[in-house]
């Protein structure tokens, strides 16, 4: 396995590198962009779980131009771990489920509400179905919480989902908030994924509701309509594929020489990941620090076990025995 084998097996990977994204993400957000014009009339947006960065470096070329120099355009990204440094970008290291971190951006919009909120936050998977959908549906809720004390009316929330089988309760919550709610599926998410993306438009709070960080979303105190919603249909949102067949299969294994003429040349990544949570595990390996258990010597266990009579069992018997336990364990 060499260097290239990642970019053979994952076009968009390849691709993010050659056009200089930090990620394969952005092309997610282009490509929800492609279908539902999202930063029409944009000019103060927030990346909620920005990190590495590659959604706000969407925003930033797609909100500010080529140059990055429009001073109408203002941009926040959130994100508690530290994130490499995006020209025309703000940055807030912060918890989005602080009043604080939401206090912190409208102070940097000066006092206005966002026009868009983006985000596209994941939990580390453990592989347990259960579980990684509803941490998920719990970070969604999360990124809404603090959307609803940023977005202005009328505005725009776009977040990653994971299509499980709670998913019209997630759907439900957003209906509440927001008048158009679709879930849309771009080209550059795996087909193998249930991961999708909410694209929720024209912001409108129910009448008197307040926005707090003290009570989560999921308290089920709404009214009684509301909580007897039942059945796998309590709310149809609709379903879209961005994109056509002409666009690369995100599930394909391409060749490294996409076009005649052209060899393949092998792009770092652009900007590598500060300080990952994985960081000290991947130093001690790579340096065999990593704790080994000792495990019992064959002279050990020989010992603790039973003496043999000299009548019925031989020594070599007795050895096998020792193997035995050895190998199988206690």
């Amino acid at each position: 396995m060499g260097r290239s084998s990642k970019d053979k097996r994952d076009i968009y990977y390849r691709l993010a590198k050659e056009e200089g994204w930090r990620a394969r993400s952005a092309f997610k957000l282009l490509q929800l962009d492609e279908e539902f014009q999202l930063f029409h009339g944009v000019h103060r947006a927030v990346d909620l779980c920005a990190a590495p960065g590659s959604w706000s470096q969407v925003l930033s070329r797609k909100l500010k131009g080529a140059s990055g120099k429009s001073s109408e355009v203002k941009i926040v990204a959130v994100d508690l771990q530290a994130m490499a440094p995006l020209p025309g970008v703000i940055q807030i290291q912060g918890d989005i489920t602080k009043v604080s971190t939401a206090q912190e951006i409208i102070r940097h919009f000066e006092g206005h509400a966002a026009d868009l909120v983006v985000c596209d936050g994941a939990p580390d998977v453990t592989g347990l179905h259960d579980i990684d959908e509803y941490i998920q549906a719990q970070l969604l809720l999360a990124a809404l919480n603090i959307t609803t004390h940023v977005l202005k009316n009328g505005g725009t929330f776009v977040a990653k989902i994971f299509r499980g089988k709670d998913v019209t309760l997630l759907y439900s919550q957003l209906k509440i908030f927001f008048g158009e709610v679709t879930c849309a599926k771009p080209r550059s998410s795996r087909n193998s994924s249930i991961e999708a993306f909410v694209v929720c438009r024209g912001y409108s709070p129910p009448e008197g509701y307040v926005p707090t960080m003290s009570n989560p979303l999921l308290d089920h105190c709404y009214d009684v309509d509301f909580n007897q919603l039942e059945g796998p249909n309590r709310v149809i949102v609709p379903f879209l594929a961005c994109g056509d067949l002409s666009a690369y299969d995100s599930d394909q294994t391409y060749p490294l020489q996409l076009e005649p003429g052209k060899e393949y040349t092998y792009v770092p990544p652009t900007q590598p990941p500060i300080h990952p949570p994985y960081q000290e595990a991947c130093f001690l390996k790579k340096n065999n620090l990593l704790a080994k258990e000792k495990g019992p010597t064959l002279l050990e266990v020989s010992t603790a076990l039973p003496l043999f009579p000299s009548d019925s069992s031989s020594g070599e018997e007795h050895m096998e025995a020792a193997v035995e336990a050895l190998t199988i364990g206690p």
